[in-house]
């Protein structure tokens, strides 16, 4: 079995072939499991870890967390074809693979700026256990120039190897992680060795493929695609609070523009792209470039929660209640980090009495006075369901059971777009929505 930096595309262009190469996947977040079953799909065995040993007994179940149905069965299924294993042991999972993905992206600390440290103490452990001819592919987003400069310093230095030589360093982050069906891999890497034993391990998977020989220029589009969602968002939630305004139902604007670009909808809840954002805006800063539009579109949707907030009270205020001493059940994340733990934060702070949902967190709930364990335990005796998440599951609510359940009049709060307005209100509910037109003051 030759190494992976020296692999020629008819090493592996078999799922028996592939089956003899092992990936580790360094960070099981939502990235880290697409990677691990997109690997698993095409016949690698794939090692997953990660440095919260909660998370990988978790997932050793084949539970994700992520409200993704068709992920958690594709890794249930991996898991019992034994295609998909889970270690707690970073170096030990290293050391059995012969590619190694880092699916990690830097956090953002209090003050907005870029944290390496866990990244960093990562990259360490893993050069300590890189063996000879192996590739390493960093698939999270850091500001610009980490790879070739933190990363490739941090594998060289614990190793002993050199990349390009003695083993691989590509770069190729994903920003969208439900299928491989229309997404391009991005594949950069300064040398081409790396870039070619790289592509020919992403090509077992996608033909779609866009090899790159400079890794800074690769690292500033992703950031640029990101800042662009980020624009086209703030844009949406500048446009969604006008048409409330102007009571015009924005959905309908949207139909007459054909506008079906995802990333151009209203949203209240952020957090998709808000490291990544502010790793660019410190990478600006870094270099004494201001970016004017960037900065004022992340503050833009930032702020969208506070509009949420009055949304909500102007609902309650319609039918002659108000958010004090008012029931409130959120569907959403029972993350408190979350822009849906900010919005909690700030009914409760104006006297609201706050009931949360999330499918996801049913069964371990971070706060049992809050976390309710179903949907119906949530909404009885609520004044108000806000719909601030997006999950599958809330699509699907039976609206007449959940009324039945509330006091009466019963509002909604739609900041998602999941319901048609004239749908909610034959089953008898007050309706406000996230640019929806409404004339209830």
């Amino acid at each position: 079995m030759p190494p992976v930096l020296h692999l020629n595309p008819q090493d592996v262009d078999t799922d028996e072939k592939r089956s003899k190469y092992s990936v580790a996947v360094v960070g099981c977040g939502h990235k880290g499991i697409f990677y691990a079953t997109t690997f698993a799909d095409v016949g690698f065995r794939v090692i997953c870890t990660d440095a919260n040993a909660s998370i990988i007994k978790k997932l050793a179940t084949g539970k994700t967390g992520f409200a993704i149905p068709e992920t958690e069965a594709k890794l249930k299924r991996h898991i019992t074809s034994e295609k998909i294993c889970f270690v707690s042991e970073l170096k030990k999972a290293v050391s059995q693979s012969d590619i190694i993905v880092i699916a990690i992206t830097a956090t953002v600390d209090e003050q907005k700026k870029g944290d390496y440290t866990g990244l960093v103490n990562t990259c360490k452990q893993v050069g300590a256990a890189l063996h000879q001819g192996t590739l390493v592919v960093y698939g999270g987003i850091a500001g610009i120039g980490f790879t070739e400069g933190t990363i490739k310093e941090l594998l060289e230095n614990t190793s002993g190897l050199k990349a390009g030589q003695d083993f691989g360093l590509a770069y190729s982050p994903i920003v969208a992680t439900t299928s491989t069906a229309n997404l391009e891999f991005k594949i950069a890497a300064a040398d081409a060795s790396s870039l070619e034993s790289a592509s020919t391990i992403i090509k077992t998977v996608t033909k779609k493929v866009m090899e790159i020989s400079d890794v800074k220029a690769a690292e500033i589009a992703i950031l640029f695609s990101i800042a662009k969602q980020d624009a086209n968002i703030a844009l949406s939630n500048e446009l969604a609070v006008f048409c409330e305004n102007a009571k015009v139902d924005f959905f309908s604007v949207l139909k007459i523009l054909s506008a079906d670009d995802p990333s151009f909808r209203p949203s209240v809840v952020e957090e998709e792209n808000k490291k990544e954002a502010y790793l660019l805006l410190e990478s600006a800063e870094n270099l004494n470039a201001k970016l004017k539009l960037p900065t004022l579109a992340r503050q833009i949707n930032e702020d969208m929660v506070k509009h949420a907030v009055i949304l909500t009270a102007d609902a309650l205020r319609s039918c002659g209640k108000t958010l004090r001493r008012g029931k409130v059940a959120v569907l959403g994340s029972a993350n408190p980090a979350s822009t849906v733990g900010i919005f909690v934060g700030m009914l409760e702070q104006k006297g609201a009495k706050v009931s949360l949902y999330d499918p996801t967190a049913r069964k371990e709930p971070i706060d049992t006075r809050m976390v309710k364990r179903s949907l119906n335990e949530s909404v009885e005796g609520a004044d108000c369901i806000v719909l601030i998440s997006g999950q599958d599951q809330f699509g699907r609510l039976n609206l007449r059971k959940i009324k039945a359940l509330m006091k009466k009049p019963s509002v909604m709060v739609d900041l998602v777009g999941k319901f048609d307005p004239t749908q909610v209100e034959t089953e008898g509910f007050i309706y406000t929505g996230l640019g929806r037109r409404s004339d209830k003051k």
